[in-house]
């Protein structure tokens, strides 16, 4: 279990200069705003060789959570290694099928691709092999602190397919070494194929939750939530880009939040009403 983890980012910035008090008059912002909170008091309970998913959207602060764990766990960056200027494939150690192994589970399988160095790789390409390059770093590690990677971004710069696979290849690298893997993403598409022991979902204004997974089926084992924001509770109106606007009421049956719903009764209400007119002429829409 990691210690609780809080993290909060003052509104103004330590130190101000001429053009950070001209941005803040004109926008009217005091000295008194509040600052951000990304996490307050998180537990988390990560366990050797884990990997962990943090996932949502741009700002939500998954990348600061990231770090923290990173942090306390002695993760090792992908992006900290300076590769080395020599072809890929002498760039591992250990026997040569090993080697190849390894690049193929990262998505270097091509033969070409072995034999160019790091600064000739696309930055998609260039990404991978920072993953397999760590991953044996990782192992080479004789230290079980050390035993886990960080990888940011992940997979976030490949097409969705590339990604699936490369996401599938992890999780089975992580089992077969026991090296935990610490990776965040904005894509949730990534969840079932790098089937994490811990999902930790950031969604924005403080709110966190964790949730620990049993790999061999997906099920939640153990829930973990951080933050006080309430989901907004159904007003009857809805808010686009800051424009609220009334909606149609809906049956408690079928109630939503969006307009569709009300849209999609009416629409089957008036097909029913049709159909039942029509029954007594032979034929139904």
């Amino acid at each position: 279990m990691l210690q609780p983890i809080s993290i909060r980012y003052a509104f103004r910035p330590r130190r101000r200069s001429l053009a950070c008090a001209e941005v803040a008059d004109l926008f009217g912002l005091s000295d008194e705003q509040p600052p951000y909170v990304v996490a307050e008091n998180l537990e988390l309970d990560v366990r050797p060789g884990d990997v962990v998913l943090f996932t949502g959207p741009s700002g939500s602060g998954k990348s600061s959570l990231l770090r923290a764990v990173s942090e306390q766990l002695g993760a090792m960056d992908i992006h900290s290694p300076d590769l080395p200027a020599v072809p890929l494939v002498d760039a591992l150690g250990g026997p040569v099928p090993r080697r190849l192994d390894l690049l193929a589970a990262c998505g270097l399988s091509e033969a070409r691709l072995m034999l160019r160095t790091p600064a000739e790789l696309s930055d998609g390409q260039r990404y991978r092999f920072r993953l397999a390059y760590t991953i044996q770093d990782v192992v080479a590690c004789g230290s079980r602190r050390n035993r886990f990677l960080m990888a940011d971004e992940f997979a976030a710069m490949l097409d969705r397919t590339l990604a699936k696979v490369l996401a599938f290849n992890v999780r089975k690298m992580a089992w077969r070494s026991g090296v935990g893997v610490l990776a965040a993403t904005t894509h949730e598409d990534l969840v079932e194929d790098l089937n994490p022991d811990m999902w930790v979902q950031c969604r924005g204004d403080g709110e966190v939750g964790a949730v620990r997974r049993d790999p061999k089926d997906g099920r939640p084992v153990s829930r973990a939530v951080c933050g006080s924001r309430k989901a907004p509770a159904a007003t009857g109106r809805i808010s686009l880009g800051g424009i609220t606007a009334d909606t149609d009421s809906v049956s408690s049956a079928g109630s939503c939040c969006c307009g569709t719903a009300t849209t999609r009764s009416a629409s089957a209400c008036s097909w029913r009403r049709r159909r039942v007119s029509n029954s007594g002429r032979g034929f139904s829409d």
